[in-house]
């Protein structure tokens, strides 16, 4: 069996000063896929420890240092890794990782940690970008699975694909997060064979949410989003036996604003 989380962790040292520590042991993850690390690589390596083998893209760029870096933690051997993702104008921007694990019985599995940022309907530019970005993946996500290998891209995409994923889905049709032209993206990837496992093992919904503001009493009264994905390849998607999110369980215990989705595989 294979246990795999994801979470966007909201900066690592603000996550293990507020308590990620005692989730990570008693959840003891094969691979942990962490976005917004929001640290250099010897940082994140001191806070995990020596156990791990770690594929880390730390944003390079200005204006991405403070909110970006995405990595992928691993107790198996990865024996290659890749931190960049499309076109030039995303390098050093921390959104994209890919780990090849080596599973027991010698096959590969390609873990991906990707960060989508959040866009801005408001800002056409800004928009565009997330747009860009999205079709960076596809492209990615089509060459990977080209020779039939396991790929499991897991992050925080930063839509919320059905009404089902959003507690307030209403008042946000006209908000990044949510338009029409980032869910039919989902669409498309799902058509192609792609499998959410979230929505798969969470049943029609509404949630289970992954994310909730700090502010307010969004977390105690479940106004949440589902953005937080285990996306895997169809041979893959096989495999998986539970999909769950680990959502904290007082306002007082969280340690992000995001929960961790996690996943077991029987390979």
């Amino acid at each position: 069996m294979l246990t795999v989380a994801t979470v966007n962790v909201n900066g690592i040292r603000a996550a293990f000063r507020r308590g990620m520590q005692p989730w990570l042991d008693d959840t003891d993850p094969d691979l942990l896929l962490m976005q917004e690390v929001r640290a250099t690589d010897d940082v994140l390596r001191e806070l995990l420890g020596g156990d791990w083998n770690i594929a880390h893209a730390e944003p390079a760029i200005d204006g991405h240092k403070g909110r970006a870096g995405v990595a992928v933690a691993s107790r198996r051997p990865i024996k290659d890794e890749r931190g960049e993702i499309g076109p030039e104008r995303f390098a050093g921007t921390g959104r994209w990782v890919e780990a090849d694990v080596v599973l027991d019985d010698g096959s590969t599995l390609t873990a991906v940690s990707t960060y989508v940022f959040t866009g801005e309907f408001e800002t056409p530019p800004r928009q565009e970008e997330k747009y860009a970005f999205l079709d960076a993946i596809t492209a990615r996500l089509t060459e990977l699975r080209a020779d039939g290998r396991h790929v499991l891209m897991c992050g925080d995409l930063n839509i919320a694909h059905r009404e089902e994923d959003l507690k307030a889905w209403k008042a946000n049709r006209k908000k990044s997060g949510f338009l029409p032209e980032e869910r039919a993206w989902m669409d498309r990837l799902f058509e192609a064979g792609w499998v959410d496992l979230g929505r798969r093992f969470g049943g029609e919904g509404p949630g289970p949410y992954s994310w909730w503001s700090w502010r307010g009493k969004a977390f105690d009264n479940d106004v949440g989003w589902r953005i937080d994905y285990q996306i895997a390849s169809p041979e893959l998607a096989t495999a998986a036996t539970s999909c769950v999110v680990h959502r904290a369980p007082t306002y007082a215990e969280r340690w992000s604003d995001h929960a961790p989705v996690v996943a077991t595989y029987d390979l």
